[in-house]
């Protein structure tokens, strides 16, 4: 199985996450900031301030669940394994500039995840149940044709069905394997318990609400999402404030390695060597990974919402990789820096320490073998919650692709299966898996985005004249 992964699979995660995928996720986030005028920048404020409303907890209008609920949804999905392992995978392969880089690239892929969350409202349709299905797959076939023409229907629908194909495929990798893998791996580093027996309850547990689909899916996210959230938060919170001496130093490095054209290493980073091409490559891959910017995933939840509204939508719906990336991310990456694990990362010049176990390493040198179960429950949370938003994803994409709910209830059973198998597959092969299919969703999702962006700001700022015209409470 190594050598498959190391023959195979690492040529071709090497090849999609080269120079052409960084223009392609980055460019992209650039060139809508800067055709939306910024307004995603600066309606951050009006965005986090909706998020927290009752408002937004209430489910008047057509859709299935509230626009907080559709929200927590996709944050499930967010917030995952990415936020621990996918980020102490990039400070070990990659140095601490890749959380700088995973920054910079979730700056710009605020834009990119309000045009994708805001298109799918406004073309989301029904299926044969009455239930919301929508998404970049529903974007595509229904927005291209309707802005250039009937011309392009084929167009649209190739783009849609590449697209759904790639999804269901993803929610297999990103939403199920990877999770799986870091969940066992977590518990068994931890306590050593068996990852044989982690995965028989992972099974049960996925299988028992999803089967419910979104009603079951949402009420569980919107539970256990800001509630593992904040718990994490805090903690890591606490291993940054006790190894605070160290945080001047680790920020040096941060941004010395960032921008660094020649290899580097010392300092906080330990023996860890990278330069700023490695750095710009794990940041972006592992940011993609944790926020799902750019890649179209987190529109399939946001179609699903009663909002009125698809702009104020979009706006609540980016929030998620603020959430996600500019503050689940930075307190986990902090805490791996100050915590002075890094200098046991590399061992005569091989990586031997990243992923959930560099985190633990961070939490548990720290906090004692407390941090350690911290992290292992968080990343269990975290995993779990994501194996839940990333089933719903995969489903309505095969929805879209058969063109019937029939095949739901065969969809679910599968994914909790494969759910048993990610927790005792390995680390590497599910990453590079998981790094691949991410890839393979950005492109058409890039181009759908580009395409119809152009009535999408026109709307931007009507609402945004709207908005500043409301009076202040």
């Amino acid at each position: 199985m190594a050598g498959f992964n190391e023959n195979i699979l690492v040529p071709i995660d090497n090849f999609v996450w080269g120079p052409f995928m960084l223009v392609i996720l980055v460019g992209t986030g650039i060139f809508l900031t800067f055709r939306c005028g910024f307004l995603s920048w600066r309606t951050l404020g009006y965005a986090i301030k909706s998020t927290l409303s009752k408002e937004a907890r209430q489910t008047e209008g057509e859709g299935d669940v509230s626009p907080f609920a559709a929200l927590c949804t996709a944050l499930a999905a967010t917030i995952g394994t990415g936020n621990i392992a996918g980020v102490a995978a990039a400070l070990a392969t990659g140095g601490p500039g890749a959380l700088v880089w995973m920054w910079i690239s979730a700056a710009f892929g605020l834009t990119s995840k309000f045009t994708e969350c805001a298109l799918a409202l406004r073309y989301r349709t029904t299926n044969d149940k009455g239930e919301m299905l929508g998404g970049p797959m529903v974007t595509m076939e229904r927005g291209i044709p309707e802005v250039y023409g009937d011309g392009m229907k084929k167009f649209g629908r190739v783009l849609a069905i590449l697209f759904a194909v790639f999804a269901v495929i993803a929610s297999f990798g990103i939403g199920n394997l990877t999770q799986g893998d870091s969940i066992a791996s977590a518990f068994n580093d931890v306590s050593g318990i068996s990852k044989y027996a982690v995965a028989a309850v992972v099974f049960v547990l996925v299988l028992v609400v999803v089967i419910g689909g979104i009603q079951s899916i949402s009420r569980v996210s919107s539970l256990v999402v800001p509630v593992m959230a904040i718990l994490y938060f805090i903690s890591a919170l606490v291993v940054i404030i006790i190894n605070i001496r160290n945080l001047p130093m680790a920020i040096v490095d941060m941004f010395r390695m960032a921008f660094s054209v020649q290899a580097v290493g010392g300092g906080i980073a330990g023996s860890v060597v990278a330069s700023m091409m490695q750095a710009m490559r794990f940041g972006v891959a592992r940011g993609c990974f944790s926020n799902e910017a750019g890649m179209g995933s987190a529109a399939i939840a946001a179609a699903a919402t009663t909002s009125k509204d698809y702009i104020k939508q979009g706006y609540i719906s980016m929030t998620g990789t603020f959430w996600d990336t500019f503050i689940v991310c930075s307190v986990t990456g902090l805490s791996i820096l100050t915590s002075g694990v890094m200098k046991d990362v590399v061992v005569d010049g091989k990586v031997v320490l990243k992923g959930a176990p560099l985190t633990i390493a961070a939490f548990r040198s720290t906090l004692g073998e407390a941090g350690a179960w911290i992290v292992a429950i968080s990343l269990a949370l975290f995993a779990f919650s994501t194996i839940l938003g990333w089933e719903y994803y995969g489903e309505k994409a095969l929805e879209y692709l058969t063109r019937s709910t029939g095949v739901s209830m065969a969809y679910r059973i599968a994914f909790s299966a494969v759910a048993f198998i990610g927790c005792i597959s390995g680390f590497e092969i599910a990453w590079n898996l998981s790094d691949i299919f991410n890839a393979l969703m950005i492109i058409p999702n890039a181009i759908c985005m580009i395409m119809l962006v152009g009535p999408l700001v026109k709307d931007m700022k009507t609402f945004d004249q709207k908005r500043r015209l409301q009076p202040k409470n």
